[in-house]
């Protein structure tokens, strides 16, 4: 089995960190973003990575290399200039077009989901499945009764389990590549069209670890987290 991972971004928002690293090496408790993916990859016997990459290419090329210091084989796409989440897949083609099927990550997720599920997810007619998770708010919220205004306590940053989110891995066939754009970003262009053609599923996971390293912030949540819990 195959990952691709979407590792070409600016990171902007985690500047001025990623003005020397790209952000899949932000260290995030003590390990590299890419660091903790490859671990993830390997519990589900995934060896072998292609990295998308653009921005400081340079430098992840130096540090990850072939891969063999973090018990992967490591292959590289280059984008000249940014593609789109979309593109970037596309861009990887040669790589992934004879499997069965390949994995595909946002390369700012540290998560310990079952990945195999997503492949076994796969059925006649679908061309891909999404992992989702409920949508952990960035905010406290703060319960109130309606009729006094009388305040009944404070819930810091709660998850709501009524709306779920992409969680930014997903599980493909071939037949993706004949739904991407040279040049988009696919949760615009290939996911709206493949949803009217009933070829996507979605594969809930609920009481999972997920985190997207965005800000300075999120390195410091995640950080403490992985700290406590087994990964």
């Amino acid at each position: 089995m195959k990952a691709l991972i979407l590792a070409g971004g600016f990171g902007k928002r985690l500047r001025p960190i990623t003005r020397d690293i790209p952000k899949p090496l932000v260290e995030v408790a003590g390990k590299p973003i890419i660091g903790w993916q490859f671990e993830w990859l390997k519990k589900y016997g995934i060896r072998e990575v292609i990295l998308a990459v653009g921005y400081l290419r340079e430098k992840m090329m130096e540090v990850i290399g072939s891969g063999r210091n973090f018990g992967v084989r490591v292959s590289y796409v280059v984008e000249d200039v940014p593609l789109g989440t979309g593109g970037g897949v596309k861009n990887a083609e040669p790589f992934l077009k004879n499997e069965d099927f390949f994995y595909v990550l946002n390369g700012d997720i540290i998560s310990d989901i079952d990945l195999s599920l997503l492949g076994e997810s796969l059925e006649e007619n679908i061309v891909g499945t999404i992992a989702i998770v409920p949508l952990p708010s960035p905010y406290g919220i703060v319960e109130y009764d309606p009729s006094t205004l009388s305040i009944k306590r404070f819930v810091e940053k709660p998850i709501i389990s009524d709306y779920w989110i992409n969680a930014g891995v997903y599980c493909f066939t071939p037949e993706i590549f004949d739904y991407l754009p040279e040049k988009g970003d696919i949760e615009k262009t290939s996911f709206p069209l493949l949803a009217n053609k009933g070829k996507l599923k979605a594969v809930p996971y609920k009481d999972v670890f997920w985190k997207s390293i965005d800000t300075h912030k999120d390195v410091e949540e995640a950080s403490k987290i992985l700290r406590k819990i087994k990964y």
